[in-house]
Formats: C-alpha cells, structure tokens, sequence
C-alpha cells in the first residue's frame, strides 16, 4: 500500500491517506482517534477523501450552516416581539409597505404559499396583520398591518445592528457578503426549473 498523505484538522493527526492495490484511494484515521469514535478505523470513501463529495469543498453547505447559526442568533433579540425567525421576514417586507399580496411576499421571500400561509395565519393571530380578499380579484388575498404591527417596527429598529455590532466582522465585509449572496441567490432563482407549485 502506498502512502500518500497524512489527514490533519488543525494540529490534530488523524491518519493517513493511502493508494490501496485496486487503486481506490482510502483514508486511515490513527488507533487513538478510532478509539474516540467507536473503533472506527477506516473510512471508505474512495476518491472523495478530497473528491468533489467532500464537505469542505459544496457550496451548499456553508450556506446551509449559516442560515441556521442565523436564525439562532436572531431568536433572543425576537423573543420580546413575539416573532419567529421566518415572521420576522414577513414583517420585514411588510414593513417596507402594505398591502400585500400573498403571490407578493411569495416572491420577495422566495416561498410558496403552502409555507407562508401559515407564518401569515399566525401574525393575524397575534394582531400583527389583516388578511383582506383583493375588491378587484376576489382570488388574492392582500395583507396589511394593524397598528399594533406597525408599532412594532420601531422596536425591532435597532435588532440588526445590534446583531451586527456583536459580529467580528466589519460593516464592510457583511455589506459585500450581503451582495455576493443576493447575486447567487438570483442566479439560483433565474436557473430554478422546478419552483414549488
């Protein structure tokens, strides 16, 4: 078997990469870190130990990350308004101005109906929104804010840089990741041939 590379995280070793006789690459963690993983020894992933099925190397996933470590960063600020994470976006758009229809926010919030129905149904329910049939389509529905929805935009005011002073990250970078990530979340969209119904 031919060795071709030691497997390190930081400073911690973890094994070895080696060209087995078949030619299929094999990656080898050390009898100590097996012991810590429930004897483990091998982990037979083939090409993908730096192949494109490694996790370090998708797109997706540092994305993914980063909207959930999102949400949890926001829960303590929106718990004294009584939102949720995803009614925090409703109101967001909402706030920029009423009414609303649901195909609208839909298409700001890049949800379906079947989603965001329901974030809407529980704003009504809390007395942050109304829900009204459109005069002139009776098929839409339009939201609009109560004024108790519309006092609450003042104190969530203050939510996002307060968050983003806590970051060490300057304003700088958030604003050119905020545009980095709005240009791909476009391109996704413009190369989404399968939308939700």
């Amino acid at each position: 078997m031919r060795h071709f590379g030691v497997i390190r995280v930081g400073s911690q070793y973890l094994g070895e990469r080696a060209m087995d006789p078949g030619g299929q690459k094999r990656c080898y963690v050390s009898t100590r870190t097996a012991a810590r993983h429930k004897g483990m020894t091998t982990l037979d992933t083939h090409d993908n130990c730096t192949g494109d099925l490694a996790l370090d190397r998708q797109v997706c996933f540092p994305l993914y990350a980063a909207s959930n470590l999102m949400a949890r960063l926001y829960k303590p600020a929106l718990g004294p308004l009584g939102l949720t994470y995803p009614q925090y976006l409703v109101m967001l758009v909402l706030w920029e101005g009423t009414p609303r229809s649901i195909g609208a926010l839909g298409e700001k919030l890049y949800l379906n109906s079947g989603t965001l129905t329901p974030l809407v149904k529980r704003l009504e329910a809390n007395g942050l929104v109304t829900r009204t049939r459109d005069i002139t389509d009776e098929r839409r529905v339009l939201v609009g804010l109560t004024e108790r929805g519309e006092a609450l935009r003042h104190a969530a005011a203050s939510i996002p840089g307060t968050l983003a002073a806590d970051l060490p990250i300057d304003l700088d970078q958030l604003a050119h990741l905020r545009e980095m990530v709005q240009h791909f979340v476009q391109v996704l969209h413009a190369h989404d041939t399968h939308p939700d119904p």
